[in-house]
């Protein structure tokens, strides 16, 4: 969940550190600290809130050196604070960790090292892993021995980076289960570390991943990666395609609003090379699926979290539908917790932006145990999830910083379009005719998005009209429903409204008792086959004096009659129709978050990987 950056090189590691944490500032932000190695001394600098007042804690009092580490913070153990801020820095003064995880067993190791008298000036379970790292060296042990045996003594899943005073030309970074990416960053001259791609990608592009229950040490012109048995290991080096620039807010207020915007391109970039417009084909050159295993699969069991989840439900509708396979939708965080019945005729697909979000990871391991096949749809190249899957499929969306999920939801529905075509011609479950069609379909998914995207001025006018409302209910049916979901959710996480999504069939079933004047009704309208239900549903809220805001199809004038606010879409083929109707979702919680001043790109108690439970 926190964000860690590390450099060891020839220029001064402290603007290259800040510079790092700023790019993953969205992975938390309850606190901030920086530890460089300054006159063969340990200067660390630690503050509550946002990076911005570590940034100043700098500029007041400056540090510089060639090695150090830095963190963000999202707060698990210890309320946020100067003094639960990372870096954590043993009682001498000689060691200092960054980390990202849960110590499970920290109560018991804290209570070992309190008996042998170590003082803990935080409530962190961090804090444990400095102190032992450091009894370990004044065993004699050097850093990295020391670090290796430091973390065959926890418990849980981590990713820790040290650094120490008596070997100022060395990183130890390690990581253990999923607890968060460990991506090494390969310069010339020079090495960088970090929890994530875009911290350090302005730097270099030649980066090595760390998998579970590895370590690596870094000096500025070598790293050895190595099992924590000591075994070595032969990292592949990944050369990353994204351009730094992009990470770039640019033109746009905010980060959200930058993505939105950018879904035309991203999702022409996820199209791009997978569909042949010609035959009508789809390859997916990363998920390599003979006719007769494809025929073999005999069940789909997808497990996401969050709008992952909500992406899934969407893509559940379409696996079934193009390849007549059942697909159940699974919670990662609860799936992991049951004993679920896989085999090897079942698929698990894993739907993840980060590629390290640590339940669906787990969903993941579990699959794996039970000999299902695995595949993963994930954004983050490179990831975890990436890496395990028995085959993936790339999200294309690019860097995603804002904390609520744009872009890649969208993406990730394309892909499971993709992947139901793919499957359906494997199987021979759909005719020329109809994948011409959803192929031709496909093609115009970006131009639609685009025009909606260019009615941004009149949804930001509706959003001026219900910022101050205190509920909203959203209401769909059918491919739609799980749109519903998300666009609760989007109203939710970042504008801090309380928002329902539900199955609009079911609003009489109790959700009905709390429409009123003051309780805005969004409904998913659209032209399809559940249109007329839809329509009873918007005549059930008005009549009960809610105030109906309709997601409907040009062209509709029967829903302008019924509905006070209208919100128009081109009249989209049904599959797609869930990618277009999210947009003028998106676009109006974030102008409701907008208008009711709050902190868009970062909200409040959430993170963008959540890799901790």
């Amino acid at each position: 969940m926190c964000g860690i950056v590390g450099y060891i090189g020839p220029r001064d590691a402290t603007p290259l550190i800040l510079q790092g944490l700023q790019r993953l500032e969205y992975r938390g932000y309850d606190s901030a600290g920086i530890a460089v190695l300054q006159n063969g001394a340990l200067a660390v600098r630690r503050d509550v809130g946002k990076l911005n007042n570590l940034r100043q804690m700098v500029n007041d009092k400056p540090l510089n050196g060639r090695i150090g580490i830095g963190h963000t913070r999202w707060a698990t153990h210890g309320v946020p604070s100067s003094r639960n801020a990372h870096p954590h820095t043993s009682a001498s003064g000689k060691t200092v960790v960054v980390h990202n995880g849960i110590v499970e067993n920290f109560r018991d190791l804290r209570a070992e090292l309190e008996a042998d008298g170590v003082t803990f000036t935080s409530d962190t379970d961090t804090e444990v892993i400095v102190h032992l790292v450091q009894r370990e060296i004044d065993a004699g042990h050097d850093v990295t021995e020391a670090t290796r045996r430091t973390v065959g003594r926890l418990r849980g899943a981590h990713a820790i980076v040290v650094l120490n005073v008596n070997e100022p030309d060395r990183l130890v970074a390690v990581r253990i289960g999923n607890a968060g990416g460990v991506a090494l960053g390969l310069g010339d001259d020079e090495m960088f570390v970090a929890s994530d791609i875009p911290a350090i990608l302005e730097h270099t592009r030649r980066m090595v991943f760390l998998e579970s229950r590895q370590m690596v040490t870094l000096t500025r012109d070598a790293y050895t990666v190595q099992a924590l048995d000591g075994t070595p290991v032969d990292a592949e080096i990944h050369d990353i395609s994204w351009d730094p620039v992009s990470a770039a807010r640019g033109e746009y207020k905010h980060f959200m609003q930058k993505e939105i915007h950018e879904q035309a391109r991203s999702l022409t970039d996820t199209i791009r090379g997978r569909v042949d417009f010609q035959t009508n084909t789809i390859t997916l050159p990363n998920l390599t699926i003979s006719p007769d295993d494809a025929r073999r699969i005999k069940r789909i069991v997808t497990v996401a979290c969050g709008t992952s989840a909500y992406s899934a439900l969407v893509g559940k509708f379409i696996l079934e539908e193009l390849t007549r396979i059942p697909v159940e939708v699974d919670y990662g965080s609860e799936y992991r917790y049951r004993d679920p019945i896989l085999d090897e005729d079942c698929a698990v697909l894993a739907i993840t932006q980060s590629g390290e979000t640590v339940d669906t990871l787990a969903a993941m391991e579990e699959a794996r145990e039970k000999h299902a096949r695995q595949w993963s749809i994930v954004n983050a190249i490179g990831s975890q999830a990436m890496r395990v899957a028995d085959g993936f499929i790339t999200m294309q969306a690019g860097p995603e910083i804002g904390v609520a999920s744009t872009k890649a939801f969208t993406t990730s529905i394309v892909d499971q379009y993709l992947l139901a075509l793919y499957l359906a011609q494997q199987r021979g479950t759909l005719s020329r005719e109809k994948a011409a069609q959803h192929v031709q379909d496909i093609a115009r998914l970006p131009d639609m998005v685009g025009q909606v995207l260019d009615r941004e001025a009149a949804i930001e006018a509706l959003a001026a009209e219900l910022y101050q409302y205190s509920n909203f209910l959203y209401l769909g049916r059918g491919i739609n429903y799980p749109i519903a979901l998300e666009g609760a959710l989007k109203l939710k996480e970042i504008s801090y409204i309380h928002a329902e999504g539900y199955p609009a069939g079911e609003m009489k079933h109790g959700p009905i008792a709390l429409i009123d004047e003051h309780m805005p009704v969004l409904a998913i309208t659209l032209k399809d086959g559940v249109y007329e239900k839809m329509l009873s549903q918007v005549e059930q809220a008005k009549s009960r004096g809610g105030i109906v805001i309709a997601v409907a199809t040009d062209g509709d004038t029967l829903i302008a009659e019924k509905a006070d606010h209208v919100l128009y879409v081109p009249d989209t083929p049904p599959l797609i129709s869930p990618i277009v109707s999210v947009i003028p979702l998106q676009l109006l919680a974030y102008h409701i978050a907008v208008r009711r001043g709050c902190d868009v790109d970062q909200p409040r108690n959430l993170a963008k990987s959540v890799t901790v439970e």
